[in-house]
Order: structure tokens, then C-alpha cells, then sequence
């Protein structure tokens, strides 16, 4: 691939498959969390946080990379404290891709490990509880192993989606080659030259070939995990 791809085609497709998986990885641990609050709390505001968990999917993306530059930037209010007090910026750096692709993805994320968690009888957890289990000794125990193949699930599908953002990672962090460019904006950027479709399409082919193998991965595993909680 290093051959049929010159050395900037290459770097957007190395930063997107870096971008995607930090913005996977760190956003996983607030997917549970978020996702077990929707599906099992009642509390004040559930409707608040579910509304504003799926904004991303409803807002155009490039108002949501806006919204990111206001918060984020080096003049934003968490922005600002990040860069002054811990050396942190988001913006126009690839952490900021990986931010903007997280918020973006987070949603489907979210969506998939809930459906999990609302698909495990309530009874079985209770069960554990009234054996004299605590609430995390019981998500641990008996909801993790059953809600993992939804987990696996929502992390790739989150992949794939974090590999093709481009509206709110364009707004939030620009399109700068070796930098920020990740393959979809590498995509734009030969489209708006001469001669670069033939680079564009390259690119867009490599971009379908990721997005299908995540996807195969996706159910792969995911029946993989459930065979061998069914024969445990």
C-alpha cells in the first residue's frame, strides 16, 4: 500500500486510523457509563442527557465543530483552562480530530451498548443482588459478560464512524496536511485541485475497504463473544 499511495496519502490514512482509535478508546468508558444511566437510571434529567447524548446526529456536523471550537479553542472556557493550567490544546491538532470524532461517534456508541444492556433480564441481576452482591460486583459479574458482544459492537461501529468525520473535524481543527488531515479531508482536498481525482478515488476506495472490514469485524466478533457466553 506504501507504494500505491504517495507519502501524504499515506499519512492521512496512518492519522485516521490513529485519530479513530483514541477517539474509540476514550470515549468507550463514558459509553457504558452513559449508556447503563439511560437504559437502568431514573433520575431528574434522563431525557436531558439522552437529548443531548444524540445532538450530534441531529445537528449539522459543521455547527458541532463550531460548538468544539467555541468550548475547546485556546479562547473557550474548558479551552483556555486546559492550555494554561495543563499544557492541553485541542485545537487545529490531532487530538482535536480525535476529540471531534469522538463526539461524533459517541452517539452510535452509546446507542448499541444500550440496546445490550436493555436486552439482559432484569431478574438475573437481581438475582445476583439478593445473594448479597454489590451494584458494581453485579455489572461486573453478570451484566458485563452478557452486554459484551453489544460493547464490541458499538466500539467498532464507533471506529467506522470516527474514520469517515469530517464536517465538525474540518471546522474544529482545519485541514492541514501531516497534522490534521485525516483521509476524508485528504479526500476533499484533492477534489478541489486538478488532477486529483484519480487520488481522491484511491483514497475513497481505501476508506470503503476500512469502513466493510470494520463492519465483518464488528459481527464477527460480536457473534464470537456471544457463542462463548452461551457455552459458559
Amino acid at each position: 500500500m506504501t507504494e500505491w499511495l504517495s507519502p501524504d496519502e499515506w499519512r492521512a490514512v496512518a492519522l485516521s486510523l490513529r485519530v479513530s482509535a483514541v477517539a474509540t478508546a476514550a470515549s468507550l468508558p463514558f459509553g457504558v457509563l452513559v449508556a447503563l444511566a439511560l437504559a437502568r437510571g431514573r433520575f431528574p434529567g434522563r431525557q436531558l442527557l439522552n437529548g443531548l447524548v444524540h445532538l450530534p446526529l441531529i445537528l449539522p456536523p459543521v455547527v458541532t465543530g463550531y460548538l468544539l471550537l467555541l468550548t475547546f479553542g485556546r479562547k473557550g472556557w474548558v479551552g483556555q483552562f486546559l492550555d494554561q493550567w495543563f499544557g492541553i490544546v485541542f485545537a487545529f491538532r490531532w487530538t482535536g480530530a480525535a476529540l471531534a470524532a469522538a463526539v461524533m461517534a459517541f452517539p452510535l456508541m452509546v446507542r448499541a451498548i444500550r440496546l445490550a444492556i436493555e436486552a439482559v433480564d432484569p431478574k438475573l441481576e437481581q438475582a445476583a443482588a439478593t445473594l448479597g452482591a454489590s451494584r458494581p460486583l453485579v455489572f461486573l459479574t453478570v451484566t458485563l459478560p452478557l452486554i459484551l458482544p453489544g460493547i464490541v459492537a458499538g466500539a467498532i461501529l464507533a471506529f467506522a464512524k470516527a474514520m469517515g468525520e469530517f464536517g465538525a473535524t474540518i471546522t474544529f481543527v482545519s485541514n492541514i496536511p501531516g497534522q490534521t488531515q485525516t483521509l476524508p479531508s485528504a479526500i476533499y482536498a484533492f477534489l478541489q485541485v486538478p488532477g486529483g481525482d484519480a487520488q481522491a478515488a484511491r483514497l475513497a476506495l481505501v476508506a470503503i475497504v476500512i469502513a466493510m472490514a470494520a463492519l465483518l469485524l464488528s459481527e464477527w466478533v460480536s457473534r464470537a463473544v456471544a457463542r462463548r457466553i452461551a457455552g459458559t
